[in-house]
């Protein structure tokens, strides 16, 4: 298979197999959805959603949680990790949409990168599934899994998601880097396929006889 062979299966399979594609962190709006995915990072989509409707009740949009203090929202999303930063970031983001934005999420790439705690990954994903914006936002998984299926050389995530991009036709991002995550945590997980065992590893490249070694 080549490489343009390669993608064309994978989406036509991931297709058959999520026609749906819900969103796995539970929100309300652009903002819910944007704090469920700071607290994300180096955290389990099924633990954030544990966590979440506490802290929806403490506060849920940016003038509210702009007036809580650190301790408070960090006693809640401790179970996320990383604290007491990303309690921080929450509320000092907040403050910021407040004072610089109306109280809103701006929709926008650069402003969102520029508020605390918010890289590329996390304003690609509020773009793609808050305002629908195509996006390919790349996580450590779907870098692993596009090396697994020799979509990118995977040299880092920049150019495995500028590599996906150009493979995938731009209506597609939104939907199929949801379905790659949920292939990946159903079938081609760290542990349960090195690159030899899962329908797509195996058909994408068959020749394949040693597990692979991912870059991250």
């Amino acid at each position: 298979m080549t490489k343009t062979e390669r993608a064309a299966f994978i989406e036509q399979r991931l297709a058959e197999l999520y026609p749906d594609t819900p969103i796995p962190l539970d929100h309300r709006d652009p903002y819910t959805l944007l704090v469920a995915v700071l607290l994300s990072a180096q955290c389990t989509d099924a633990r954030v959603n544990l966590v979440t409707p506490s802290l929806w009740t403490l506060a849920s949009n940016p003038r509210d949680m702009a007036r809580r203090s650190v301790e408070e929202i960090d006693a809640i999303v401790r179970p996320c990790g990383l604290a007491p930063r990303k309690a921080r970031n929450i509320r000092d983001l907040s403050a910021i949409l407040v004072e610089q934005h109306g109280g809103r999420v701006p929709a926008d790439f650069e402003a969102l990168e520029a508020l605390p705690g918010v890289g590329h990954k996390t304003a690609s994903v509020v773009m793609a599934q808050a305002f629908g914006v195509p996006a390919f936002p790349v996580d450590t998984h779907i870098h692993r899994l596009a090396q697994r299926w020799k979509l990118t050389p995977g040299k880092n995530v920049q150019r495995t998601e500028a590599d996906l991009k150009r493979l995938f036709p731009k209506e597609s991002w939104n939907q199929l880097h949801l379905r790659i995550i949920f292939y990946g945590r159903e079938y081609c997980t760290a542990r349960g396929c090195d690159g030899t065992v899962c329908d797509i590893c195996r058909t994408c490249v068959p020749e394949r006889k040693k597990p692979v070694a991912t870059k991250k």
